[in-house]
């Protein structure tokens, strides 16, 4: 199975078809998709101008899209390497219990659903690595009441999500599933109020 270099490779080589270039971005997310595989796609071909089932791209555009991928995925692979050094670290000075954060950061090894989106057609518009940025500092700094991408209050409890955790606050503004370590009680508090009272209001 081809990785996720080789298959950028693809991307931009000239002389395969664009049909055979167009596949090979898609099968990039198979190894590096932040939002999820169709949240991804959705998003990339809306930042470089790509219909999304457009099966004869332009080639320029397609090499925009694999270059935004890259950009956040040498973030994460940077991140990845600092956490398991750290986490070595910790190990070596007997904290063997990892923290709630680290514990979500594990969920995402590998860089699938990083920042997870409820809906394929709902995501921040940002650049990857710039959300990705925003999701890291979050990380590592103290609970806040908002969310960490876009610094939207409001957060529906949500618990049909598809994908584990199987739920979780989901932001009103950019539709991240919001990990729950990074938010404050109150935020969560008001996230399951919020959700609780949009239920009654259809009822």
């Amino acid at each position: 199975m081809a990785g996720f270099r080789a298959l950028a490779r693809e991307v931009r080589d000239p002389e395969r078809h664009i049909a055979q270039r167009r596949s090979a971005l898609r099968k990039c997310l198979e190894r590096f998709a932040p939002y999820g595989h169709r949240a991804t796609w959705h998003h990339l071909c809306t930042r470089a101008g790509i219909a999304p089932e457009d099966r004869d791209p332009d080639p320029a555009r397609l090499v925009r899209a694999l270059e935004e991928l890259e950009e956040a995925r040498a973030l994460w692979l940077a991140y990845e390497a600092e956490f398991a050094e750290r986490r070595r670290q910790e190990k070596h000075e007997g904290i063997r219990q990892p923290s709630a954060v680290d514990d979500w950061h594990l969920r995402t090894w590998g860089g699938c659903d990083i920042v997870p989106c409820e809906s394929p057609t709902a995501h921040p518009r940002g650049r990857l690595a710039a959300v990705l940025r925003r999701m890291i500092q979050a990380m590592e700094g103290r609970p806040a009441g908002a969310c960490p991408v876009c610094a939207e209050e409001h957060l529906a409890w949500r618990e049909d999500l598809d994908h584990s955790p199987w739920a979780g606050p989901v932001c009103t503004g950019c539709g991240i599933v919001v990990p729950t370590p990074i938010l404050t009680a109150a935020a969560l508090t008001a996230a399951r109020r919020l959700a609780h009272s949009r239920r009654y209001a259809t009822v």
